[in-house]
């Protein structure tokens, strides 16, 4: 995992429109970057979910979300519509973003060991440098 006060890294993917944002396009806002595994599973569904409804604060003070996992945009889709998901959902099926975050990891359940992506939130200042992990 990254460390308070290193420089997040960069990134440049696409929503879930198939348009490509870039971390650069979020300078001047606080943004909060959240990874998760998997769209539509009932522990990525509620965490997105929260996301959502503590949104509105979240604008109030100028900040952006940005949800990340290694679905594909067309999935990103279907999961921000059926859950009216109002922050930007990017697609990182060649782990680009997943890796330079650290969290592309070793997991086991059920008795398998497994790579997968681990939950992780960093929240940047304004500049792109990760202040709370």
């Amino acid at each position: 995992m990254l460390e308070v006060s290193q420089k997040a890294p960069h990134f440049s993917l696409q929503d879930s429109d198939g348009k490509t944002v870039a971390l650069s396009d979020f300078k001047g806002k606080k943004t909060i970057i959240y990874f998760y595994p998997k769209d539509n599973t009932p522990g990525c569904t509620r965490q997105a979910c929260a996301f959502r409804d503590a949104y509105d604060g979240f604008k109030n003070i100028d900040a952006a979300v940005i949800g990340i996992s290694k679905d594909s945009v067309a999935s990103h889709k279907k999961f921000a519509e059926s859950h009216n998901l109002p922050f930007t959902l990017l697609a990182d099926p060649e782990l680009d973003a997943i890796k330079a975050y650290d969290v592309w990891q070793e997991k086991k359940r059920f008795g398998k060991t497994y790579f997968g992506v681990v939950r992780a939130t960093y929240v940047l200042d304004e500049e792109g440098t990760i202040i709370k992990v």
